[in-house]
């Protein structure tokens, strides 16, 4: 039986990140995955849904050509090699993983894994062939799946997963997609733009019901104008087939008749074959159960990512990856902030967030104060047709510092990576303001924002 410092089980964002950071202090690690290297965000989920996303922001952009000067005529989409974009990417960024991998000596063990105790892992090929590996120290990074209620249970062909709708293999004349987080309304617009009749339905008052009420009521506004149909307040009772496609039952005896439903109501924990009872590892509420350092009840044995429940984000699954390497290593660490952890929806218009709410803020009693700068007045967002949308920002009026920030439009999701900055490094608006922004950009929209916070905006 082979030894190993580190054994890593799953090779997601969480799971590869350790295992290479585990690798750069001289550890001997294995990493246990029986499919493609990079778990679900790589090959189904973060990844190729952005490049989908991209596919259709082009198509977007060429229909609307004629506002550029430029005319095209007989546009037509290859929804195959829509499609086919999206897997090469996946298999590309892949191995990726799989060079870097290499390049530090981690061993890759294709099987499935499953605790024996704690410091024992049984694996198993394709084949079927079973072997036994150890190591001092595990870390379980086996992810998360799509869950869905009673009377709405896909079949992969008419009722739809987010894994099975990457892959159709023709574009749906019309779909319903069951939940508005992100997921829901990520494919909401993929769909929508290249004219799938798109029917969202959300059982909270609002669609992405966890931003802001206001950056969500904007994103309402967008998708109206973008002739998607939208039902908030609104409960599921069944999906069904049909014979034209399938059939959505509300709770109020409605029926919408659709060719494909897709479910995207939240995820559930891959726990029930990995041997936690083996271990004696504890769960709380379908969760593996961890501290602030990533350890679960057993000292040995970490946990990290979508298994240990929510934020179900990828970045968090590699910054909790690299802090339970810290951790048992023993490097001085510090626990993770899930406070100041980054959201991002990447429809259009994008929507991204940290921090606070303006209702969590005033909630927590707060005195706060509010700036909004909307993109319409931004020269960049102008010149490049991309206008929708706002930045808001929420002070402290006390201490002066940011406790949240809400984009919704252009380069929102990479413009929060600066909000984030200023949050962790608990920067005044005072110092904000003393920083030169670069002319035009996207960015001024943040820098306006916190100046109209203290009524000091120049453009507004």
């Amino acid at each position: 039986m082979e030894k190993f410092d580190l054994i890593v089980i799953g090779s997601g964002p969480g799971g590869y990140v350790a295992a290479i950071r585990a690798a750069q202090f001289g550890k001997k690690v294995a990493v246990i995955e029986s499919a493609a290297l990079g778990g679900i965000c790589c090959n189904w989920g973060c990844i190729p849904t952005k490049a989908l996303l991209k596919n259709a922001e082009v198509y977007d952009q060429v229909k609307n050509a004629k506002k550029f000067g430029i005319t095209t005529d007989g546009i037509s989409v290859d929804w195959q090699k829509n499609i086919k974009r999206s897997r090469d990417v996946v298999k590309k960024l892949s191995r990726g993983i799989e060079f870097l991998f290499k390049n530090s000596d981690i061993t890759w063990i294709k099987a499935y894994g499953k605790l024996l105790d704690p410091n024992t892992v049984e694996t198993t090929d394709a084949e079927g062939q079973i072997n036994k590996v150890s190591a001092d120290k595990i870390i379980l990074a086996t992810g998360a799946r799509s869950k869905w209620f009673d009377g709405m249970k896909p079949d992969g062909v008419d009722i739809l997963t987010s894994k099975d709708a990457l892959v159709l293999d023709k574009q749906p004349e019309s779909i319903v997609i069951i939940g508005a987080g992100a997921i829901g309304v990520e494919f909401a617009y993929y769909f929508n733009t290249f004219g799938t009749e798109v029917t969202l339905i959300e059982a909270l008052p609002t669609i992405l019901p966890i931003e802001d009420e206001e950056i969500s009521k904007e994103l309402e506004r967008a998708f109206k104008r973008r002739k998607i149909k939208m039902r908030t307040d609104t409960m599921v009772d069944s999906v069904k087939k049909a014979e034209s496609g399938v059939m959505v039952k509300l709770s109020n005896g409605e029926k919408i008749e659709a060719e494909k439903a897709l479910i995207a109501v939240g995820v559930k924990a891959n726990i029930e074959t990995i041997g936690l009872e083996n271990a004696g590892i504890v769960t709380e509420n379908g969760w593996i159960k961890t501290n602030d350092f990533m350890q679960t009840n057993i000292e040995n044995i970490y946990a990290i990512g979508d298994v240990i429940g929510p934020p179900w984000l990828a970045h968090v699954a590699s910054a909790e990856g690299i802090l339970a390497i810290d951790h048992l290593t023993g490097k001085s660490v510090t626990s993770i902030d899930y406070n100041q952890v980054p959201g991002c929806t990447y429809c259009h218009p994008e929507v991204a967030s940290i921090g606070l709410t303006e209702k969590a803020a005033k909630e927590s009693g707060i005195e706060i104060r509010i700036g909004r700068f909307p993109f319409r007045a931004l020269g960049k967002a102008s010149a490049i047709n991309d206008s929708e949308g706002f930045v808001k920002m929420i002070y402290d009026a006390k201490s002066e510092k940011m406790v949240g920030c809400h984009i919704i439009g252009p380069g929102a999701t990479d413009l929060i990576a600066q909000a984030g900055l200023s949050l962790q490094s608990e920067m005044t608006y005072k110092e904000l303001l003393k920083t030169i922004y670069p002319h035009p950009t996207l960015s001024e929209a943040i820098f306006e924002a916190v100046a109209d916070s203290q009524d000091e905006a120049i453009h507004i």
